[in-house]
């Protein structure tokens, strides 16, 4: 039966909301396997290249740091670029100089949070390469989105380089969307880990919980790989109850966010909790509580002497702040 579309008219205006949610990026897939294409994209003078330094975008000023295919640095690297899409006018292509090792190696490269900053000799003076959590919520959404693809895939070639089947060194095909093994044959795509994070609330109070080596007092949702064979309702009542021994009831789907870091979906659900005792298992999360709508204003507003919000740009944060405007349904 077709519906009267309201439902999906809202899902798209919330994942709008959301940072790397979806900014509209025309993905002109079919031109991936369109050799004679690629190449008189690269040559199209509109084209743009975002180059990537282990998982760090180059950025400018005023957002990301795209540049010419002419451009020195990455003119050479045409065979390994992988091709975005189409945006603002032209064809948008990533490449990944990370075998270019600066003269100091930053001891927070991988870090929870890393505030350092590369520049190449061969690029801008303006352009740098930095961490992409702390630029994402400057971008526009198909900037978003655009360097979140290119993070995610760019980090699928960087540890997929031979192939599962036979561990013959692998080829990139399909405009950098697939590695073909050259000895058995063997096609491999990017992959893509569904992640299930639950808003689990009991009555006025919601559920959060924080992972060893966060930043002190900072808390979020509770979240988990889904495993084969589940669904995610089945994922979000396991999750939740090895986590903290809390059984879930119903569960509802909210919204979704490609989360590249390396390369997950974490898809936003509503619990309701049928018990409320909290049973902390120590290998899973340091600690958890529950937090009424009270003090998470009051974590919202600054005014929580224990407990820091969720990062700024996570699906954790967008979807508390939906249930404190009561507009989860």
């Amino acid at each position: 039966m077709a519906g009267n579309g309201k439902g999906k008219g809202r899902e798209m205006r919330q994942a709008n909301q959301i940072t790397f949610g979806g900014g509209g990026l025309e993905r002109a897939a079919i031109l991936r396997g369109d050799a004679a294409a690629m190449q008189r994209l690269w040559a199209d003078g509109a084209t743009r290249v975002l180059p990537f330094w282990r998982g760090k975008p180059l950025c400018a000023p005023g957002g990301l740091g795209w540049l010419p295919c002419a451009q020195q640095v990455v003119s050479r690297g045409r065979d390994q670029a992988v091709f975005l899409g189409l945006a603002h006018g032209g064809a948008r292509f990533a490449l990944d100089l990370s075998d270019w090792q600066p003269d100091e190696m930053p001891t927070t490269l991988g870090a929870f949070l890393d505030p350092s900053e590369q520049r190449h000799p061969g690029l801008p003076d303006t352009h740098a390469f930095a961490e992409l959590r702390r630029e994402m919520t400057r971008l526009s959404p198909l900037e978003a989105e655009l360097a979140a693809t290119a993070r995610a895939v760019l980090g699928w070639h960087g540890t997929h380089g031979f192939c599962a089947a036979c561990g013959t060194k692998s080829v990139v095909t399909e405009a950098g969307w697939q590695r073909q093994c050259p000895a058995c044959g063997t096609r491999h795509f990017p992959r893509t880990d569904p992640v299930v994070i639950m808003l689990i609330t009991r009555g006025n109070s919601v559920l959060m919980g924080r992972s060893p080596g966060w930043p002190e007092g900072m808390f979020s949702l509770l979240a988990g790989f889904v495993e084969p064979g589940e669904t995610v309702e089945a994922a979000v009542r396991r999750e939740v109850a090895e986590e903290t021994g809390v059984a879930v009831g119903p569960v509802n789907y909210l919204a979704s966010q490609p989360w590249p870091f390396p390369a997950s979906l974490m898809i936003g659900c509503h619990g309701r909790a049928e018990s409320g005792t909290i049973t902390v298992d120590p290998t899973e999360i340091e600690e958890a509580l529950w937090v009424s709508r009270e003090e998470l204003l009051a974590v919202e507003a600054g005014e929580n002497p224990v407990i820091q919000p969720a990062r700024e740009g996570a699906i954790a944060r967008f979807l508390l702040r939906m249930w404190l405007a009561d507009r989860l349904d």
